[in-house]
């Protein structure tokens, strides 16, 4: 699975020296040539590295060749003798070794069922050579690589629904379209309201049917009727929560004039799925991704030093501290508060907003730090949330992706606050039990949504009251500010009971334990006290002391930042679990 971080880097590393590599167009001719080269590092024999070593030769030499059309893509002759000839070498490996055509090799990969293809296997094999060829002398060679790239990443959770993602994209694409090119209000609400109803009708049915047929079960009998079992279980989609989002937001913007219709389809193709951010975000507005899509490759070695450095204390956040936590403590605890003390289980309360915001953010630095390196660059998503000294300054700086498209697409299409104090609260609650519900099918995010909301609603109120200003700068270090970051980081957590609870019952249990006040704790070992003090002392650390790091070593010569890297990975390879912990944020 290339959602493992090893299979990530080894799928990342190939896109990154391709994606750069087909900036000069000619050297498109070298993606035939990475199949055979895939194939014989993963079955590894005399004869296939033998092939390989007169594969390569073979396309130096017709690269070469092509010199004279520099930056235009290879003749289609050389194109078609490149293909044919690396597909030969590696259909005659693939057929010896495991007795299939490369396509249908590369297919069984994915857990494609190609025994049963028939001979539909050389349609695909046959099509598989076609699609290659064009991609070879295609006028956009390096997006449509990245694109392809995407759909494989994608397949690799679950082949089955990359139609989805497809078809999607291609519905709000041309929906945009057609919405632009009229302008009678009634149809272009029309266009909107079946992109909205599409795209909500989607995420519902695969997010939320298995939801619906338990709480209708468990309703009925409680007034004593019985519903027939239902067999069907829908699986739900990684990422679908977040290219829906992303998708629904550009047929939003063109429709309120905003965004002009991307001309290119496979440019927005492109947006919805670009593999850094296609399953758990951040949330990209298209007027940020889409002209970095469209515009020619820029690399900057001071952008790249940013990359690098944000992918490694991604991955520091999320194997040091938030799966050590994960393992230790909070998974044990949150399976069974009785048998921990009031301190323990309090200990994991903490630890899982260590967690979520470790193994979350980290996740975010690992895709910022990868779209950099492929020269794109994704906006801010966290910003230390729990210096937040109240709840509105913390959706200021968690998830800053998701609670700002929550604010411009339901908040203020709601009404925002333009009607009245009373309808102000009803619309943050609102939009909070919405956002709540978005996370996950189980009415214990309900739960946390509707306590955001409700405490969104009392902030305002309170402000409005004259208690405290918006926005008003405050002394860090005073008790006031020192007090109020106290309080809302524990409002919080008692809103993380409910995020990481399977049902109120077990987040009662929660509470009732820590309720008992008691305090031993021998499950609290000093590696698992100095992990939690990291977590919470790096977060709580002037921000500029981390842009300082980063400054250095995004100036620093390439050798050392080589050998800071490596100590890193190091350190990560003994941290790490052979149990794999995998991101929160992929079951939304």
């Amino acid at each position: 699975m290339l959602f493992n971080t090893l299979a990530y880097a080894e799928f990342f590393a190939v896109v990154f020296v391709t994606a750069w590599a087909l900036v000069e167009r000619r050297l498109a001719l070298i993606l035939p040539f990475l199949g055979l080269v895939a194939y014989v590092l993963t079955h590894r024999s005399p004869l296939g590295f033998g092939l390989m070593g007169a594969g390569g030769l073979i396309t130096l030499f017709l690269i070469r060749a092509s010199k004279a059309e520099e930056n235009s893509p290879p003749r289609p002759r050389i194109a078609l003798l490149q293909l044919f000839l690396q597909t030969l070498a590696l259909g005659f490996l693939t057929t010896r070794d495991v007795n299939l055509d490369p396509v249908s090799y590369g297919l069984s990969l994915f857990k494609v069922p190609v025994s049963a293809l028939g001979a539909f296997s050389w349609v695909l094999g046959a099509s598989g050579v076609i699609g290659i060829y064009f991609l070879m002398v295609a006028r956009k060679v390096r997006l449509l690589f990245i694109l392809a790239a995407s759909y494989v990443f994608y397949a690799h959770w679950d082949y089955r629904f990359l139609p989805l993602i497809w078809g999607s994209s291609t519905a709000d694409f041309w929906l945009a379209k057609k919405i632009h090119t009229t302008e009678d209000p009634r149809v272009r609400r029309s266009w909107l309201l079946g992109t909205v109803i599409l795209n909500l009708g989607v995420l519902g049915f695969f997010k939320y049917f298995n939801f619906g047929i338990d709480s209708a079960s468990v309703a009925l009998e409680a007034l004593g009727l019985h519903l027939p079992e239902i067999s069907l279980r829908v699986a739900l989609p990684v990422g679908i929560s977040f290219f829906t989002f992303e998708s629904m937001s550009y047929v939003i913007d063109v429709y309120r004039k905003e965004l002009e219709p991307q001309k290119s389809y496979a440019e927005y193709l492109a947006f919805v799925a670009f593999f850094p951010h296609l399953v758990a975000g951040p949330i990209v507005r298209p007027r940020d991704l889409l002209p970095q899509l469209a515009g020619a490759p820029r690399f900057s070695s001071l952008e790249a030093g940013e990359g690098l450095f944000l992918i490694a204390v991604g991955l520091s956040k999320k194997i040091i501290i938030g799966d050590y936590l994960a393992l230790n403590l909070i998974d044990r605890v949150f399976d069974a508060p009785l048998m921990y003390s009031a301190l323990e289980v309090y200990a994991a309360v903490i630890g899982y907003a260590l967690q979520i915001y470790c193994d979350f953010s980290g996740y975010t630095d690992i895709a910022i730090g990868s779209a950099l390196l492929l020269g794109v660059r994704f906006p801010l998503n966290f910003n230390s949330p729990y210096k937040a000294h109240n709840i509105v300054d913390f959706w200021r700086r968690w998830h800053i992706s998701l609670s700002t498209w929550l604010r411009d697409y339901l908040y203020i299409p709601l009404g925002g606050n333009r009607k009245g104090r009373g309808r102000t609260y009803a619309n943050l609650l609102i939009t909070m039990i919405l956002g709540g519900f978005w996370h996950g099918a189980a009415w214990t995010f309900v739960a946390w949504g509707f306590l955001h909301g409700a405490a969104l609603a009392v902030t305002k109120w309170w402000e409005e009251r004259g208690g405290e200003k918006a926005g008003k700068v405050r002394s860090a270090l005073s008790l006031r500010h020192i007090l109020s970051v106290f309080l809302t980081f524990h409002l919080v957590c008692v809103g993380w009971v409910f995020f990481r609870s399977e049902s109120f019952e077990k987040a009662g249990l929660v509470f009732a334990q820590m309720a008992t006040f008691t305090s031993h704790h021998p499950n609290l070992t000093p590696s698992l006290l100095g992990v939690l003090l990291l977590g919470i002392s790096s977060h709580y650390l002037p921000d500029r002391l981390f842009y300082a790091l980063q400054t250095r070593f995004c100036r620093s010569h390439f050798v050392l930042q080589a050998l800071v890297l490596a100590a890193v990975a190091i350190l990560l390879r003994r941290m790490v679990s052979s149990e794999q912990v995998p991101f929160v944020y992929f079951q939304f």
